[in-house]
């Protein structure tokens, strides 16, 4: 990149800190341009997984009641052991490809994403605090939203792996677990938040039709994410996709979900922060994937 000590902009207000553009980034997005990369980056992850998600609970509820039914959250995906390892690991892989789209979209418009989503170690112990506050607090309502669904007969059994008792299933599932998180909430948890925020921001200061829009005075996080202005809106958007693609689980885990995604983007927003989420969301998959399991073969649960 060629750049000079000598060719450093005036310096600005330090108001105007978090628009000060890296050498080479893209002007300000327009709100269409905005509108397809949601677009896209949905229809590659999350949004994609929704449909497929909606279409296998309908296909579930016509064929028996979901009750008597159960559903593998990490199920085997060959016969032999080494290729199933394979397909494993290339999943887990292809599956983050999204994520660096939505990094690498926010560093093209002249942001650090890390830095902008809290996806970074400026603060480790508050992280630390934030996160396990929050899977323990998530955590005893999921088992509840689970249990009453169950009750209700509107929740499938869940199964947390189908690997059996290969040498690396752990690894997998921790892997899976880091997958899970890292996807949803940099994508649902930060990444839509601030888009959506600019978005509403772009509406609300008469920009949302100029191809090269400006806000004088953007609301933002600490860390520089956009914030939503109309705040309902956005967090019952982001809580239904968080539940929709969840539904192939039965109805209890969509709406566990999207509570969850209540409260997940209310934090963000109050702390700025994506990193505690990332790891609270860690900390249940591998609790419900690895953990669980465990404790059942050990015959600690009954």
């Amino acid at each position: 990149m060629i750049s000079s000590a000598s060719a450093r902009p005036t310096p600005q207000p330090r108001s105007d800190a978090h628009e000060r553009r890296a050498a080479g980034a893209l002007p300000a997005p327009s709100a269409r341009v905005v509108r397809w990369e949601i677009a896209i980056v949905l229809g590659l992850s999350l949004g994609r997984a929704a449909v497929y998600a909606v279409v296998e609970l309908l296909e579930k509820a016509t064929r028996a009641p979901l009750s008597d039914q159960s559903t593998v959250l990490n199920p085997s995906l060959a016969e032999r052991p080494l290729f199933d390892l394979v397909h494993q690991l290339l999943g887990i892989g292809f599956a983050f490809v999204p994520v660096a789209l939505v990094l690498h979209l926010t560093w093209l418009h002249g942001r650090n994403p890390f830095r902008a989503f809290g996806l970074d170690l400026r603060r480790p112990g508050r992280d630390l605090a934030w996160g396990v506050g929050l899977f323990l607090m998530i955590g005893v309502g999921t088992l509840a939203v689970y249990a009453a669904g169950r009750a209700a007969g509107v929740t499938t059994a869940i199964v947390g792996t189908g690997l059996g008792e290969q040498w690396w299933s752990v690894p997998v599932l921790l892997l899976n677990a880091a997958r899970h998180a890292l996807v949803e909430e940099v994508i649902v948890g930060a990444w839509l938040v601030d888009r959506l925020g600019w978005l509403q921001q772009l509406r609300a200061a008469g920009q949302h039709r100029a191809p090269v829009p400006r806000l004088a005075d953007p609301v933002r996080t600490s860390t520089g994410a956009f914030l939503p202005t109309r705040l309902l809106s956005a967090v019952l958007a982001l809580a239904l996709l968080r539940g929709a693609y969840h539904l192939y689980q039965g109805v209890g885990p969509g709406i566990g979900n999207a509570l969850m995604g209540v409260v997940f983007v209310l934090v963000f927003v109050r702390y700025g922060r994506v990193a505690p989420l990332v790891l609270a969301h860690l900390l249940l998959d591998a609790a419900g994937f690895v953990g669980y399991p465990l404790l059942a073969r050990a015959g600690l649960l009954g």
